[in-house]
């Protein structure tokens, strides 16, 4: 159940066979499973030298490749907590989030060298424990140490952690709120464990390829297959990034199998200039998730290519398999997520907390063993979404049919999608009010025919004050990940108020969306 036991379990089983192709490396680099549980051997060595023992942290801020894996499964040898950090963040607040978590040693890729500097220098204070740096390429900084270095150096031998138990965490995976700040989900060795099963029982087979095109840092990068494909021996190939044109070409290249992605990457992939001759002989079906996949794009896929779709449903507190919409339903339960896996039990209950029954829409809650730990060092945010039977509140609002097949209606939360990203209004506005001349302002989603949904700012601005949009949006770059910021902003007279005093959010949606219609 440990997560440190899985590459040296494969390697008992299947030492010789294809576990990882990083084609993010040139030449593209090929690891076995013996090659694979070798470097995670070294590189738990060098962090056991360096002071990381059980529970502490080790974080990693890199592109997509092979190093994040070599690091989650060291931090399982050794019972320590991997943290992989959004590389689309802010470096201030990547600043935050490591005060937060306080990871003993830092893995950087070569890009985001100058924002490491700049949370170092943030950082001079902390005590000396804390932060050993490791340059994955390139020179580095100042006292950090060469990622390459590290393998060539430490000891191969087996490491192992005595005392670790199956809810021990395995790694925070950082999720947002409605307060704009973000909360780090407790990733357990029991959690994963128990979604490989929901996952294998619907999923994989022992000879699948899998070809990752999610961040890593997401529970989708790390959780959907790509640990279900390890502990089945598969082969998962990983890419610095979503490329269409290079996706299609390794689709038949490396023949795979099993393939993943949101909304948006499938409508680019049809745009790529090879898709035309683009032909996948091997690929058993595609999974589809973040939001609902469009019957017309459903329906290209089939007709064009012959891919059969899956729609999923996942978040990082819970699975993340939680829902699956079989191939044969796609087009008849068009929109619906599907049903519940075959660990999860899922209920719609309403604001009492009673139990609903069919085409009555309310919060959809979750129970099962794949969900998460709660949030490290935040006991009252883990309090608040699990009730009396231990029920996880997801704060979707949902329904089911009378074949129990369950559709996402709303959400509770501000909280939209946008390419895959969940962005958290709350984030945006707090940035927006730090601008002297903002007096209100409120973020909402509205749908987009590429991205699913895009934010918009409705800004009011003080008496006397002049501003425009590109210099608001230039502000709000300066303080945010880029894909926070909104696409647009819109300036007010006036904002929608309720009788309470609350901006009505609704109806500012509403009346964007019908003037993008007329």
């Amino acid at each position: 159940m440990y997560i440190g036991d899985y590459l040296a379990r494969r390697e008992c089983y299947t030492p010789d066979h294809p576990a990882f192709v990083d084609h993010g490396k040139v030449p593209p680099l090929r690891l076995t499973y013996a090659q694979a549980n070798d470097r995670a051997n070294r590189l738990a060595h060098w962090l056991r030298a360096h002071g990381v023992a059980k529970g502490d942290r080790v974080a990693i801020l890199a592109r997509d490749g092979m190093e994040h894996l070599d690091l989650f499964f060291a931090c399982g040898k050794l019972g320590a907590i991997h943290i992989p950090f959004n590389w689309r963040l802010h470096w201030r607040e990547l600043t935050e989030l490591m005060r937060r978590t306080t990871p003993k040693v830092l893995l950087f890729g070569e890009e985001f060298r100058l924002a490491v500097e700049q949370v170092a220098a943030e950082l001079h204070d902390t005590p000396a424990e804390f932060l050993h740096l490791v340059h994955l390429e390139g020179p580095g900084l100042t006292g950090s140490t060469d990622f390459s270095q590290v393998l060539a150096q430490a000891p191969p031998a087996p490491v192992t952690c005595d005392d670790l138990i199956e809810e021990d965490t395995a790694a925070l995976l950082f999720t947002g709120g409605t307060t704009g700040l973000p909360k780090a989900a407790q990733i357990s060795h029991r959690m994963i464990a128990w979604n490989t099963l929901n996952t294998v029982i619907h999923d994989l087979r022992h000879e699948d390829v899998y070809l990752n095109v999610f961040p890593l840092f997401h529970t989708g990068g790390l959780f959907v297959y790509t640990l279900p494909n390890v502990i089945l021996g598969g082969t998962t190939i990983l890419i610095r990034e979503f490329d269409p044109e290079k996706v299609l070409d390794l689709l038949q290249r490396e023949q795979v199998t099993i393939f993943a992605g949101v909304p948006t990457m499938y409508q680019m992939l049809t745009q790529a200039p090879n898709w035309e001759a683009a032909a996948f002989p091997d690929l058993r079906f595609c999974t589809s998730g973040g939001a609902p996949l469009p019957v017309p794009l459903v329906k290209q896929y089939s007709c064009e290519k012959g891919i059969r779709f899956k729609q999923g449903f996942g978040m990082t507190e819970f699975g993340p398999g939680i829902f699956a919409l079989a191939p044969e339903d796609a087009i008849r339960k068009a929109g619906s997520i599907g049903r519940p896996n075959f660990y999860i039990e899922a209920r719609i209950v309403d604001d009492e907390g009673r139990v609903l029954g069919p085409e009555q829409v309310g919060e959809l809650v979750l129970k099962g063993p794949s969900s998460c730990s709660g949030y490290f060092n935040d006991h009252e945010a883990s309090a608040q979404v699990v009730d009396d039977e231990g029920f996880f509140h997801t704060g979707d609002l949902a329904r089911y049919d009378d074949e129990g097949y369950f559709y996402i209606v709303d959400r509770k939360k501000d909280m939209f999608i946008s390419g895959g990203e969940n962005i958290y209004p709350a984030e945006i506005e707090k940035a927006l009010y730090e601008h002297p001349a903002v007096h209100m302002c409120a973020v909402v989603g509205i749908p987009d025919p590429k991205w699913g949904e895009v934010g918009v700012a409705c800004v009011v601005l003080k008496p006397g004050q002049s501003l425009t949009q590109e210099g608001l949006l230039d502000f709000m770059r300066s303080r945010l990940a880029r894909y926070k910021v909104p696409r647009q902003v819109r300036f007010m007279e006036q904002l929608p108020i309720s009788g309470a005093g609350k901006i009505l959010k609704r109806e500012l949606r509403a009346s964007l969306e019908r003037e993008r219609d007329t």
